[in-house]
């Protein structure tokens, strides 16, 4: 009986550690950031890549693309866009407040959506 008990806690052990997600060291997202500028690419990879896991960012002024690789170890999508709000440019899921996008420079005032 203690044997039968023992293997099934064993099983149950296996089966919970295969089942974990495990993090990628190396994901790359593409994440849609307003923004007019040079500026603005400035301020959006400075905010992205102050984000501890995040190893590469790149944003394009022509389609407002952020290029990421981070380490979803050390980070999460979320994080970043938060940063990148926090910044005064909004993404698809995360909103800069009004009052810090207003203090953007004239020219970095993007149409909100």
């Amino acid at each position: 009986m203690k044997n039968m008990i023992l293997g099934m806690l064993l099983l149950m052990v296996t089966v919970s550690i295969q089942a974990q997600e495990k993090k990628n060291k190396n994901a790359k997202y593409n994440v849609e950031v307003n923004g007019n500028c040079e500026q603005c690419k400035k301020r959006i990879e400075k905010a992205a890549l102050s984000v501890t896991g995040v190893k590469s960012a790149e944003w394009h002024l022509d389609d407002h693309v952020l290029h990421l690789i981070i380490n979803e170890e050390k980070c999460s999508v979320t994080e970043v866009k938060q940063a990148i709000a926090n910044v005064g440019h909004d993404t698809e899921d995360v909103k800069a407040k009004d009052e810090v996008y207003e203090k953007l420079h004239h020219c970095c005032l993007y149409e909100r959506k």
